[in-house]
């Protein structure tokens, strides 16, 4: 119990600390306690959380507070979200960094939450009818978690600009795709001096050969999974379907390695690569990947590579499994920091409810970085050396 203690005093006063970063983003004293009341309430072990638990965690007397929060009184998300991507920055930062695309789905009733419609939600694995949030991770070897988000609005929304107005969405905001919204979500990454090394996505995003050349011509290194009818340009044709790159392929081609820790223990698979793009800068290589199933050695998922022309295979093995990162902080995001748990319907409503939910899932992954940083200094021996630069380890 007293552990139990500690570890509510740590959470509690280093929230705080993250809060003092933005806190100047109010101007009132209400939403500025109420903004820090609701994050403590999202990390608090509530069954549920609600604008009533939230607000009886905060000892509020009913949730007016929290809604006016959400809903009425004006403050900017996004530059409270520019304070928490700074924070994630100084304690996690990190030059080789993984940027992560991904979407995830927010079941929802009715039709009036902004951008809700039936569609498909891989959180679900169907059909439903929810909201669809696109987000950008951040994965060091510290730590992982959620620096940006944009609420997708399918057309039936950004055509009809009566719904849109009654859902706070502004005439100027138009119709994006994911991979649109994925876009801006990287160009302001580097606008913003993010420090990072590559970036990956599911398939969703990656089979778009527009994306992918926009990166390599920012010299941005990436590895991208894509579908199998996807085509690349090779010394024997301009649309060669990267299936048929593999057919043949030399048994000791194949590496079996593993690409990380799943829900299931470690994801071992087969592995190969064969270049691509034969005509490019000499510092540079272009690959496609293929990662084959040991058990069903018929099911193969494929990868785009941009990178260094030394990037070994078991390097770009590490970015790919990299991916999965983003499906961890989901997660926790939801489990731990109530990241699904909102009862906005607004589209403004939305993206608070979403930046104060990272900045709490911000709060943890920071909070155990240090943990494990101070349980590392305890079991490395001691150096015989007295200039050892720090994290030397990350």
């Amino acid at each position: 119990m007293g552990g139990d203690l500690a570890d509510v005093r740590l959470w509690v006063g280093e929230l705080s600390a993250l809060h003092k970063r933005f806190v100047h983003r109010f101007n009132r004293e209400e939403p500025r306690q109420s903004a820090l009341a609701y994050m403590r309430g999202l990390i608090a072990p509530l069954e549920r959380k609600n604008g009533w638990t939230l607000a009886e965690e905060a000892g509020h007397s009913g949730p007016d507070r929290i809604h006016r929060l959400l809903n009425r009184i004006e403050w900017d998300a996004d530059e409270v979200l520019d304070d928490v991507r700074d924070y994630v920055v100084e304690h996690l930062g990190d030059q080789d960094a993984v940027l992560i695309i991904d979407d995830t789905g927010f079941l929802k009733k009715g039709i009036r939450s902004a951008g809700v419609q039936r569609q498909h939600s891989g959180t679900a694995g169907r059909t439903e009818n929810c909201q669809i949030g696109v987000f950008l991770a951040y994965a060091t070897s510290l730590g992982r978690t959620l620096i940006d988000r944009r609420l997708y609005l399918p057309t039936s929304w950004t055509e009809d600009r009566d719904r849109c107005r009654r859902a706070g969405i502004d005439d100027s905001v138009a119709f994006e795709t994911k991979v649109a919204m994925a876009k801006t979500m990287i160009r302001q990454a580097i606008a913003n001096k993010i420090p990072f090394g590559w970036v990956t996505a599911d398939a969703a995003y990656g089979f778009s050969k527009g994306w992918r050349y926009e990166l390599e011509q920012a010299d941005v290194f990436h590895v991208m999974a894509t579908t199998r009818h996807d085509t690349v340009v090779t010394r024997w044709a301009l649309d060669h379907p990267v299936h048929d790159l593999f057919n043949g392929l030399a048994q000791q081609k194949w590496k079996r390695r593993s690409c990380g820790d799943g829900a299931h223990g470690r994801r071992i698979y087969d592995w190969a690569r064969v270049e691509v793009r034969p005509w490019h800068r000499p510092d540079r290589r272009h690959w496609v990947i293929a990662r084959r199933s040991i058990r069903r050695p018929e099911e193969i998922s494929y990868y785009i590579a941009y990178c260094p022309a030394d990037t070994t295979l078991d390097q770009l093995i590490r970015i790919a499994g990299n991916r999965w990162a983003v499906e961890e902080c989901f997660q926790t995001a939801k489990q731990e920091c109530g990241l699904d748990d909102y009862q906005v319907r607004r589209y403004p409503g939305w993206h608070r409810h979403m930046t104060l939910a990272m900045a709490a899932h911000a709060c943890l992954t920071v909070l155990r970085a240090r943990q494990l940083d101070a349980g590392k200094a305890e079991t490395d021996p001691p150096s015989s050396s007295t200039s050892a630069s720090p994290r030397s380890d990350a």
